[in-house]
């Protein structure tokens, strides 16, 4: 169990390794907490680390072929993947000060050729390693790292062989499997079927909703709109049905989870932690508060001049920021949702015209 104080914003952050179990006070004054949710924290308590630069299975548009429109354009955009070198000078510079990294990028990060090495890293700087993967390329070296090393894994939902492969595999071998499912125009009937009729994978921990994103190859047209007649069935189910496992949801969902989920506990959702709690760095290492500004580059900061300390008080984080702290002003959600996505604001699940 790791406990962080947060001396710049007055907080207490704790973060249990084996668990994933992470709770933090709120604003604390005169040594009482005051009820009041700390906007910020000051070094990113989660960084996802772009580690693949390029897509190995991009070519044969796997991604594409399973129903998912890769939002880091795996199929066109070729970099080369992080280097040891760069990712032990990113885990340096966050030993005790970030307690996860989520490793990723353009590419399922399993594939990195030094990714055996990059998880020693991880554990050599009493920081968590987790990853999200296709399963594509998956094997028993790779399962037997995962147990070794990692808090848990999430497999991608891409309706195949592999995919059911990889998770049955990493279940047998006791590691904290999830399903990443995103929900689109295309994919939330069958959300709503796999839901209804516990098609999911039996002896997950959890399965996990992301709001597809029109970033990459995500197609606009694509994007689930918030009076969709589906979406209340669905947000139904999610009120009403037991599961045979924990139901999870991005952050970019809050809004629509505020919006229609019944008995829904404030300290249980976190909305947009972009720049706030988390950040991403790209595998040419390039900072940003998200991942979904890894092409347009509005917000990025290279780490090849500055440290992340830096770049999480730099200027353009700040910009980022500020979406947070002035939209929807006279929203009674708005402290809990601060208007959702700065950068897609057409995912924003609220009809509220505040």
């Amino acid at each position: 169990m790791r406990k962080r104080i947060d001396k710049t914003n007055h907080f207490i952050s704790v973060f249990d390794e084996k668990s994933g179990f992470y709770v933090r006070s709120g604003v604390i004054e005169d040594g009482k907490d005051i009820g009041k949710d700390p906007f910020m924290a000051e070094f990113p308590e989660l960084i996802d680390i772009g580690i693949m630069g390029h897509c190995i299975h991009g070519e044969k548009g796997l991604c594409l072929l399973s129903g998912v429109q890769c939002y880091q354009n795996g199929r066109d955009i070729h970099k080369e993947n992080m280097s040891v070198q760069n990712f032990e000078k990113i885990a340096s510079q966050c030993k005790d000060r970030t307690f996860q990294f989520a490793l990723g990028g353009r590419g399922d990060p399993d594939q990195h050729e030094e990714f055996e090495e990059i998880l020693k890293i991880c554990r050599k700087n009493n920081i968590v390693p987790n990853f999200t993967s296709s399963g594509y390329g998956f094997n028993q070296k790779i399962v037997e790292l995962c147990r070794e090393y990692c808090g848990a894994v999430a497999i991608s939902w891409y309706r195949s062989n592999y995919t059911n492969g990889a998770i049955q595999s990493l279940i047998e071998a006791g590691v904290k499997t999830n399903v990443h499912y995103v929900l689109s125009d295309s994919t939330i009937d069958e959300a709503i079927w796999m839901l209804k009729k516990n098609g999911f994978p039996q002896r997950i921990n959890a399965v996990v909703f992301l709001l597809h994103k029109p970033v990459g190859l995500g197609d606009s047209a694509n994007v689930l709109k918030s009076d969709d007649k589906r979406l209340k069935i669905f947000w139904e189910l999610i009120n009403k049905k037991v599961f045979p496992f924990k139901i999870g949801f991005d952050s970019c969902t809050v809004p629509g989870l505020l919006n229609n989920v019944e008995n829904l506990s404030p300290d249980s959702i976190d909305t947009c932690e972009g720049g706030r709690w988390s950040a991403y760095i790209t595998s040419d290492m390039k900072m940003l508060p998200c991942s979904f500004d890894n092409q347009k580059m509005n917000w990025s900061v290279d780490l090849e001049h500055f440290t992340i300390e830096q770049a999480w008080n730099s200027m353009q984080f700040n910009m980022f920021r500020k979406h947070f702290l002035t939209s929807c002003p006279e929203c009674p959600d708005r402290d809990k949702c601060m208007g959702g996505c700065p950068i897609s604001p057409e995912i924003v699940l609220c009809e509220k015209k505040i």
